[in-house]
């Protein structure tokens, strides 16, 4: 895997990915930057619930569970100090759908936390608090 983070003035930078995708970084004006694209810190937040629902949604779907929705609802926390790590990440995920099992659903993030979300495992070994939550909203009773 491979990418490239280039600077473009101030504190704003053009990450490109391995795959051909691009996004700006930006800091707020206090920082030098312009507050023109997401921070850091909030990507490496980003990328972690995009790893763990896409984990979570792949059990699920290979459970033939009927999905409408899947969000993944992140807190964090960070050191008062210099570097400013995450301390603790909270991971909630609001999966809507048809007749979902509960059982599934609960395997399917447990799974993701502890097997195969590569980002979170590699958050926490690294000292980082991460919990795991889930609900189920039931689109049948919606109607």
């Amino acid at each position: 895997m491979k990418a490239t983070v280039k600077w473009v003035d101030g504190a704003m930078f053009l990450g490109e990915s391995g795959s051909g995708h691009s996004v700006v970084m930006d800091g707020p004006p206090d920082h030098g930057g312009r507050n023109m694209g997401i921070r850091p810190m909030e990507m490496l937040l980003l990328g972690m619930g995009g790893c763990a629902s896409f984990d979570v949604m792949s059990i699920l779907n290979k459970a033939r569970q009927q999905i409408a929705h899947c969000r993944a609802e992140l807190t964090a926390e960070r050191a008062n100090a210099v570097p400013a790590v995450f301390t603790k990440i909270a991971i909630h995920f609001v999966v809507s759908g048809k007749a979902l099992k509960e059982t599934h659903v609960k395997r399917a993030v447990s799974l993701a936390a502890e097997k195969y979300c590569s980002a979170s495992i590699m958050l926490e070994a690294a000292g980082v608090e991460v919990t795991h939550s889930y609900e189920i909203v039931d689109t049948v009773a919606q109607q």
